[in-house]
């Protein structure tokens, strides 16, 4: 074992945590840093360690970076048109009173895998908090059910960016972990419920007075919890001013709920698709047998491929959610801030793939998995806990998956472990007590009118109760993964 090497990865991971934490740069470069660190630590010369972190970070955006711009953009979409509120009222009908927590939670798992978590909920809490207006209560467990469902979908579900980069990274098949995700948020969803539930009449005496009185402050318009929000201001009739004006004769513009679901459906039936097919002919292949792919099947693995299923949901999205009239300069307006948000994301993933390439390239990987081999710890808990510490250090979920991804990516076979099943496990490690140096936490906190140790026990406590829950789903996925 070379001291050296080891020490390497350890100065990485430090570098990327004080660059985040003590200075004005960003992720992209403190992963660049660390990148270059790791290789003039490791002993590697000048010229090749700057080609590995070139490489690295050209061959990830290769094949990440127009699925995340393209996935952003379909969420952008679906955000201005009111096609999340729609599902959400959607799902609150559906459920019915007495589990309009459950209706909460799917509504923020669904919601966010395109949207982005911030945005997601500030949209979406208006409705939590008619709800409980109109019932006189429980606003609290409303609030943080529909704010952890959006963590779930958001930390593990493609096409929302943070999965979609460590399975770039990782080379998993993003239709496959779309259906693991999508499995794991339907097993942690009741460990949120149930938290929530828990927890959430506990804190109601905590809620902030401002809060308590928008929430509670006066009587609800009709006496049952009414899914279109009683007590919210409606909207008039007419679109939303950013939508465009109508034509006389137009009729108002309005979202169905089963309209508002095509273009997300479409898009990852697509990728589903593509995963089921190209499995059956790697079994195939296998068995012995080396048929090419029918023409049926050529098409729905070109259909389903990444790039191509996220194109076709945002062009669906576009000319199914946004009416007629909608300017196509304001369209172009949206579409250009998803990929302001979008270019950070993609940037950020390109310097997670250099590192992995630098630990790959200059044996760096090899050093720490000797180091694994001695703890006898499960393969799948490495990158886990990985992704756990960084997060825990620096706050950004998709910088503790990204980073986990990069120093799990070089280990390959040493762990034992699927590319699937790792990917599973940085995005899950991720989840770990969301608090102070998270964004999000203020987001949920503010919003829900929770502050101080109320908001720790809330929020900190609901997603540390997701992490804690994770590691046994990942052991006993590893035997089918």
């Amino acid at each position: 074992m070379e001291p050296r090497l080891l020490a390497a990865l350890v100065l990485a991971i430090l570098t990327v945590v004080v660059i985040v934490l003590r200075t004005r740069l960003d992720a992209f470069f403190a992963l660049l840093f660390a990148a270059l660190v790791t290789g003039f630590v490791a002993g590697a010369p000048v010229a090749e360690v700057v080609e590995a972190v070139t490489t690295g970070f050209g061959d990830t955006l290769g094949s990440i970076g127009i699925v995340i711009g393209l996935g952003v953009g379909l969420g952008k979409i679906l955000e201005v048109s009111g096609a999340a509120d729609a599902l959400a009222r959607a799902f609150v009908r559906a459920l019915g009173t007495g589990r309009e927590d459950w209706a909460m939670g799917g509504t923020g798992a669904l919601v966010a895998i395109p949207v982005f978590c911030d945005s997601g909920f500030v949209i979406m809490n208006p409705l939590a908090r008619s709800i409980a207006r109109s019932k006189r209560a429980g606003y609290v467990t409303l609030a943080l059910t529909l704010g952890c469902g959006m963590t779930l979908t958001h930390h593990l579900v493609p096409p929302a960016p943070g999965p979609l980069g460590v399975a770039g990274i990782l080379g998993a098949d993003v239709g496959g972990l779309v259906l693991a995700g999508l499995a794991f948020t339907v097993v942690l969803l009741p460990v949120v419920v149930g938290y929530a539930r828990w927890i959430g009449p506990k804190l109601e005496g905590s809620l902030l007075p401002e809060v308590r009185r928008a929430v509670y402050g006066r009587a609800p318009s009709g006496g049952s919890c009414a899914p279109a929000g009683e007590g919210e201001k409606e909207p008039d009739g007419g679109p939303a001013p950013a939508l465009g004006t109508p034509p006389r004769d137009g009729k108002p513009h309005r979202v169905g709920p089963l309209l508002a679901m095509v273009p997300l459906l479409v898009t990852l039936l697509l990728m589903i698709a593509n995963t089921v097919v190209t499995a059956v002919g790697e079994r195939g292949a296998e068995s012995g047998g080396d048929t090419p792919p029918s023409a049926a099947q050529s098409v729905v693995m070109f259909l389903g491929s990444p790039v191509v299923a996220l194109l076709v949901g945002l062009v669906l999205a576009v000319y199914v959610l946004l009416p007629r009239w909608t300017p196509r300069s304001q369209v172009d307006n949206w579409l250009s801030e998803a990929a302001s948000s979008a270019g950070l994301i993609i940037l950020v993933t390109g310097a997670g793939g250099a590192l992995a390439e630098v630990l790959r390239g200059f044996h760096v990987s090899d050093t720490l998995a000797a180091v694994i081999a001695s703890w006898g710890l499960p393969g799948v808990l490495v990158p886990f806990l990985v992704a756990s510490l960084v997060r825990l250090a620096q706050g950004s979920g998709t910088v503790a998956m990204i980073t986990a991804a990069s120093v799990s990516a070089p280990l390959g076979p040493e762990l034992h472990v699927s590319p699937l099943l790792a990917a599973i496990a940085c995005c899950t490690g991720a989840m770990v007590f969301s608090y102070f140096n998270h964004s999000y936490f203020w987001v949920v906190t503010r919003l829900t009118g929770l502050d101080g140790t109320a908001a720790l026990r809330g929020w900190s406590g609901i997603t540390t109760a997701v992490w804690l829950a994770s590691p046994p789903l990942l052991l006993a996925a590893g035997t089918f993964v």
